[in-house]
C-alpha cells in the first residue's frame, strides 16, 4: 500500500513480505575470496602491496578454522569475514583499477599517493586481524591453563600413581618397617628392625 492510500484509506493493507537475509559465507568462500585477491595483486601491484596482501591472506587462512571459537554474532568474527570478503577485495581492486603511473606517483590525499594510501589500509587490516588472532590464541591458552588446574585439583600428584611407581612415604616390597623413633615415613634411620635370633 502506498503512502497516499495509507493517508486517505482505500485498498487493503498488503502483507509485509519477509526480508531475505543472505546466508553467511562458508569457510571455502572466505578462503577463495582472499586467495583471489592475492592472485589479482600478484604481478600487477608492487611488492609492497603484494607482501601486505599476503600477510592478510595468511592470517585469514589461520583464523577461518577458529571462527567458531569467537561465538555466534561476534564482532571479531564479523571483522575477519568482512575483511576477507569486502574490505580487502574493495581496497585492492580500487587500486588496481587506477593507471599504474597515476596510482604510484600522483598525490591524491594529504600528501599521499594511492599506493601509500592502499599500504596504510592493508597495514591497518593486517594489524586488526593480528589482534583478533592473538585474542583467540590467548583465550585458548587460558582454557588450557584452566584445564591443567582442574586436572591437578581432580587428581593431584598422589592420585596419578602409575603401576610400580612408589609414592613418597610408601614402603617398597622387601623394605623393613621403620621403628617407633623413625624420623620420616618409610625411613630406617630410627632403631634397627627386629631380626630373628
Amino acid at each position: 500500500m502506498g503512502w497516499w492510500q495509507r493517508i486517505f484509506g482505500g485498498g487493503r493493507p498488503e502483507e509485509e513480505q519477509p526480508v531475505a537475509v543472505p546466508a553467511p559465507p562458508t569457510t571455502e568462500q572466505i578462503v577463495t575470496s582472499v586467495d583471489a585477491v592475492l592472485a589479482r595483486a600478484s604481478g600487477k601491484a608492487p611488492a609492497a602491496v603484494t607482501a601486505r596482501v599476503q600477510r592478510v591472506v595468511e592470517t585469514v587462512h589461520e583464523m577461518v578454522p577458529r571462527l567458531d571459537r569467537l561465538g555466534p554474532g561476534s564482532q571479531q568474527a564479523h571483522t575477519v569475514v568482512a575483511t576477507a570478503t569486502s574490505y580487502l577485495p574493495e581496497a585492492v581492486d580500487a587500486y588496481l583499477r587506477l593507471p599504474r603511473d597515476f596510482a604510484d606517483r600522483r598525490v591524491v590525499d594529504r600528501g599521499k599517493t594511492s599506493l601509500l594510501i592502499l599500504c596504510d589500509q592493508l597495514d591497518l587490516l593486517g594489524a586488526t586481524l593480528d589482534k583478533i588472532s592473538d585474542a583467540v590464541s590467548r583465550a585458548d591458552a587460558v582454557a588450557l591453563v584452566a584445564h591443567g588446574r582442574f586436572l591437578e585439583e581432580k587428581f593431584g600428584t598422589s592420585g596419578l600413581t602409575l603401576p610400580g611407581q612408589v609414592q613418597p612415604g610408601q614402603i617398597q616390597p622387601g623394605q623393613a618397617l621403620p621403628g617407633p623413633g623413625a624420623t620420616g615415613p618409610g625411613t630406617a634411620s630410627g632403631p634397627a628392625p627386629l631380626e630373628a635370633p
